[in-house]
């Protein structure tokens, strides 16, 4: 998924195209990368068979699980595997050559409490059962600025009552984006669901007392910081869900 702020194919036009070679190199990076993928034990595809057992076919234990979603390069994964040995941390994106990166540094440093799973995130509910899931970070999601394309927001009402479903009373649910109007958007559609704002941050680089978790960054904030722009958070949890009664 495209990221806030970001061109299509992960930068800025270029001023030419890029020549034959460049292109023909930076396929086969791209196509090693995704046969590599495909090899690493912490990568799951599509993974129907996993839903509701993935504590016990993946992470062998009963900690708590946290997805990033999203994930790009998997870096807050990353960071939040390393510093809470003690839960489970799994990066959703549907690009395979960002999830390298992430499930290699993964390998590299033997954090068997990160993984990740490539797939479109609305297709969620497929793969982790009812309360499956603890808490949700969304990191730079593609704002999808256009009106017409607001139901694509991953705050949009859609995927909040998915969230509803996966996370249990209380979950709770972070969003860092650098687009004013993704924040302002998250905080009308959370209200709207009556949900309840837990904290709500205009620039959390200005703002003192932020959670230390805020100062984690990605490739993508930096990019935005060093462009001027300030990084936003909002955090939330939704209402439970009423059962069905006939």
């Amino acid at each position: 998924m495209r990221k806030a702020g970001e061109f299509p194919g992960n930068g800025p036009p270029l001023a030419e195209p890029c020549p034959p070679c460049c292109r023909t190199t930076m396929s086969r990076k791209k196509l090693r990368r995704f046969a590599e993928l495909a090899t690493f034990p912490n990568v799951y595809y599509h993974p129907v068979d996993l839903k509701g057992r993935w504590h016990e076919r993946c992470f062998k234990n009963d900690h708590a699980i946290t997805l990033e979603l999203a994930c790009g390069k998997g870096e807050y994964t990353i960071a939040l595997a390393r510093r809470f040995p003690q839960g489970n941390f799994i990066g959703v994106d549907a690009k395979g050559a960002r999830l390298w990166t992430g499930a290699k540094i993964a390998l590299q440093e033997n954090l068997a409490n990160a993984a990740f799973l490539r797939g479109q995130i609305e297709n969620l509910a497929q793969f982790f059962a009812p309360q499956e899931v603890s808490e949700i970070w969304i990191t730079f999601p593609d704002p999808f600025s256009e009106n017409s394309k607001a139901k694509k927001r991953l705050t949009a009402p859609r995927f909040l009552q998915m969230y509803r479903l996966l996370l249990p009373p209380q979950g709770r649910i972070h969003l860092k984006t650098d687009d004013p109007g993704l924040f302002v958007f998250t905080l009308e559609s959370v209200r709207a669901e009556g949900g309840t704002i837990l904290t709500a941050i205009p620039d959390i680089h200005q703002h003192a007392g932020a959670d230390e978790l805020l100062r984690i960054q990605t490739t993508y904030e930096r990019r935005h910081l060093a462009a001027g722009k300030s990084i936003k958070y909002v955090c939330f949890h939704l209402p439970p869900l009423q059962p069905v009664t006939d």
